[in-house]
């Protein structure tokens, strides 16, 4: 069971907010860990969760019910194995009674969100372009379904408040403080008056926040950036300066999405973070969507293991580590499907028996294509393949 305590930031003076604890059993991690020399958790990121409307359709189980919880089931024991899992909800969550839609405005199911929380999610990020798709009616009746559902979330903001907070979670004596910023909202104007709402990437917003995130004693900052072209797998020059300032000015892991494909990833040596080398991965594809060609129908889990030394007060990521994963749109037992599949199941024999020949190869040729993408950058970063001796040809 996760156990996360959480601590929120305002400008004045810490609150502490119950409709944000993950668990009624948290505690105070530095009381249970501080004759504790070392510590481990594992923080596992995810990329864009998107729902088209063929996705929806798929999940339908009556007129007016949905259910999107076996999207995520062969994923969930991954995330079962984590401290801390959050990914980037790209899409809203506006009601029924404005119609659910897919592109280009979209509007999911609340169903959606409570796969989310069942798959194992704890943090959903909300600031990206499509944030405004339904007004500012739909990007607060968002939190409102992962408020009540006991999702937390980042980016985007019921009030002046809820912005200038910071979401900073302690995972066993470890404060990691979570930031999100997106480039735009497809050109839907923030309302006049409320520019709390949502975050965008403005330097000097991003610069306060990490001084705002230090001064309360977080031992990381980490930033998603929504940003980049898409279906391009390199970041482009405004990727790279976003994350150049950010890590300038002492973010640790930055976590990109946006591109709707993988980008390359890589540790940088760090002069202001607390880590001697943080991490940065420019993207993480998509997690689950209908966009069914190649690189966009692949996506990935990032698993952060960071360690920190009570003793000695240092702390660093001891691995980088990725699950590849592909997405399954068509028949089994329970009919039409969508389904996140680890990559490598391709490798295996008899690993799921819905799979067709053509949907093994397409999910080898992604399991190759993640790992030369992820690794492109730099090789100290792992891929998980499981045994390679039960492997077939």
């Amino acid at each position: 069971m996760k156990t996360v305590y959480i601590i929120f930031l305002l400008s004045a003076a810490l609150s502490f907010f119950s409709r944000f604890i993950l668990s009624t059993n948290y505690y105070q991690p530095d009381e249970i860990y501080k004759e504790e020399q070392t510590v481990t958790i594992v923080i596992s990121a995810v990329g864009d969760l998107m729902c088209h409307s063929v996705q929806y359709n798929y999940a339908r189980v009556e007129k007016d019910s949905f259910d999107f919880t076996n999207v995520f089931s062969e994923v969930k024991p991954y995330f079962q194995e984590s401290d801390f899992t959050f990914g980037n909800l790209e899409t809203v969550l506006a009601g029924k009674k404005l119609g659910y839609s897919g592109y280009p405005r979209f509007n999911t199911p609340d169903a959606y969100a409570y796969a989310l929380k069942t798959a194992g999610f704890d943090l959903i990020t909300t600031a990206n372009n499509h944030s405004l798709d339904q007004g500012e009616f739909g990007l607060r009746r968002t939190i409102e379904q992962l408020d009540k559902i006991g999702l937390c979330y980042n980016g985007t903001y019921t009030s002046q408040r809820d912005s200038d907070s910071i979401r900073i979670f302690n995972i066993k004596g470890i404060k990691i403080a979570f930031l999100a910023y997106t480039y735009g909202t497809n050109g839907y104007s923030v309302p006049s008056g409320k520019p709390y709402l949502i975050n965008f990437i403005n330097f000097d917003k991003i610069k306060s926040d990490i001084e705002k995130s230090r001064s309360s004693a977080a031992d990381l900052v980490l930033i998603h950036f929504h940003f980049g072209e898409e279906y391009q797998r390199e970041p482009n020059k405004y990727q790279k300066e976003a994350v150049e300032f950010a890590i300038e000015h002492g973010a640790d892991i930055i976590i990109g999405g946006h591109p709707h494909v993988l980008q390359p990833a890589k540790f940088y040596k760090s002069n202001t973070g607390k880590l001697d080398s943080g991490f940065v991965a420019y993207s993480l594809g998509n997690f689950i969507s209908n966009q069914r060609w190649r690189y966009s129908d692949a996506g990935a889990i990032l698993n952060l293991f960071i360690t920190k030394n009570f003793t000695k007060d240092s702390i660093f990521i001891s691995k980088a580590e990725f699950i590849p994963t592909w997405v399954f749109k068509g028949d089994t037992q329970n009919g039409k499907e969508f389904i996140i599949l680890p990559a490598e199941s391709a490798y295996f024999e008899n690993s799921y028996t819905f799979l067709r020949k053509k949907d093994i190869e397409l999910m080898k040729q992604s399991f190759e294509d993640s790992k030369s993408i992820l690794t492109k950058y730099d090789r100290r970063i792992e891929i998980r393949e499981g045994s390679t001796l039960d492997k077939i040809d």
